[in-house]
């Protein structure tokens, strides 16, 4: 699948209607129902806004049945399986978020990208909302172009060519014993991946760096690591890169790993909030 770099960011579409939601992150989509397959216009233009804006907010929509959700996923690539989560029975392509007045944790609450700990981290993530709170558990994105663009040159030169480590142990282990998941046995994923990644559909850099699984900049001692990444992870939830996303109910998110973390903010407690996700397998960050 590919889309001419040279048409990526001219912001015409012929069959959806995209209306930024921030100047340099986001827009709101209508003019498509994605509770059934959709043409391949559609898909076309939703492929190239997703590139343009990094993520798409789908307006206006019905519920998606979970085999019409998982098949949307798979005109995107092959589907990425959550090293540790629990799925919906009978559709283990897809990651039920779930919280309410009995949880412990809820998914997303700090800074991250999806599961960047793996050798391959997810291109992208589809998140419909089929219940939400009166008020809050909006969903926060930052652009990682944009923190990218914001440093200086000193620091750019600096930071191009070195590598990080990104660890998951320590977040995955015990995380879903209360949903029935037992994860004695299982080894959950490491990977290096660069600190500046190139965008292999865009080419434009993005900074790679999350405060959930990056735990060290690789070749630095543990000073110079821990000094360089705090100035990262501050650049990278600076608020002027940020926007934040309040749902309604059947509000569908669809969000670029590769160039936008995100964060989900448990506010609403002991109030609901529950939706299903399908994740697109991406390839190595380079």
């Amino acid at each position: 699948m590919s889309v001419s770099l040279v048409k990526v960011r001219d912001h015409s579409y012929k069959f959806i209607s995209a209306k930024p939601f921030a100047p340099n992150l986001g827009a709101e989509i209508y003019g498509v129902d994605l509770s059934k397959p959709i043409s391949e216009e559609q898909f076309g233009d939703i492929f190239k806004a997703f590139l343009d804006h990094q993520v798409l907010f789908f307006k206006n929509q019905k519920e998606i049945p979970p085999d019409v959700h998982i098949e949307f996923g798979k005109r995107f690539g092959e589907l990425h399986a959550h090293p540790a989560a629990p799925t919906m029975k009978g559709y283990p392509e897809i990651f039920e978020i779930h919280a309410d007045k009995n949880s412990k944790i809820a998914n997303g609450e700090f800074w991250h990208s999806d599961v960047s700990c793996d050798e391959e981290p997810p291109l992208g993530t589809m998140l419909q909302i089929h219940i939400a709170p009166l008020c809050g558990g909006d969903t926060m994105f930052s652009d990682m172009y944009a923190a990218y663009d914001a440093l200086s040159d000193p620091i750019k030169k600096l930071i191009n060519g070195l590598s990080a480590t990104h660890e998951s142990e320590h977040l995955y282990r015990g995380r879903y014993v209360d949903r029935g998941m037992d994860d004695s046995e299982s080894i959950f994923p490491t990977a290096v991946h660069p600190i500046v990644r190139t965008h292999p559909e865009t080419g434009r850099k993005a900074l790679f760096v999350n405060r959930t699984f990056t735990t060290k900049i690789n070749g630095l001692s543990v000073d110079e690591s821990n000094s360089i990444l705090t100035l990262l992870f501050d650049q990278a939830e600076n608020i002027n890169h940020q926007i934040r996303f309040s749902w309604s109910i059947n509000d569908m998110a669809f969000w670029d790993n590769r160039c936008c973390m995100h964060r989900a903010i448990w506010d609403y407690w002991p109030e609901e909030r529950k939706g299903r996700r399908v994740t697109i397998k991406g390839d190595r960050p380079k």
